[in-house]
């Protein structure tokens, strides 16, 4: 039996080893790879922020790229009135604390770097914590993500104002 345990040991502490040099090994990767954060961009060309955002309107995710530290994502997207927001849930719970770090990090510096289809548009993440388009873009992803519901189901205007969820708009640097 204690071979059993022994050999149970051995391949908790390899798992376990190579899930860290998996998961540190992602920070030098040009990019993310689905929900594993990833190092800074490597890769694209440059490119002007579009006046109009709307040709993502059914587009599922974007990668994008905070500065400090230089980490990207993939994250849902919703467009609304042309405009660019990017939400993220859960901020108040303490799995969010884990697992939703890049608000954080927009505290101080609100640079990003979106990848759309090879293009970097070097933009700008803008808080927004009340105002008319709340409601709207909440609608926007309950369409896209939660079909059937109600963005009063997934979401609410109060959880935006309360903090539970962090609203940000796309913005020119």
């Amino acid at each position: 039996m204690t071979k059993f345990f022994k050999w149970i040991g051995i391949i908790v502490i390899t798992l376990v080893i190579a899930i860290g040099l998996f998961l540190f090994s992602m920070r030098f990767s040009d990019g993310p790879l689905e929900i594993f954060s990833g190092g800074p961009f490597t890769s694209g060309e440059p490119a002007q922020a579009p006046d109009d955002w709307s040709f993502l309107t059914d587009r599922n995710t974007i990668e994008f790229q905070t500065m400090m530290p230089d980490t990207s994502r993939i994250v849902w997207l919703a467009v609304h009135d042309r405009r660019l927001f990017l939400v993220s849930g859960y901020m108040n719970t303490s799995y969010g604390g884990i697992w939703k770090q890049w608000p954080l990090y927009l505290e101080s510096d609100d640079r990003i770097i979106l990848r759309i289809d090879s293009m970097l548009y070097e933009q700008r993440l803008e808080r927004i914590m009340e105002g008319p388009e709340i409601v709207p873009v909440l609608d926007e992803l309950a369409r896209k993500y939660f079909p059937g519901t109600t963005a009063g189901s997934i979401s609410s205007a109060e959880s935006v104002t309360n903090s539970d969820t962090w609203m940000y708009e796309v913005a020119d640097r």
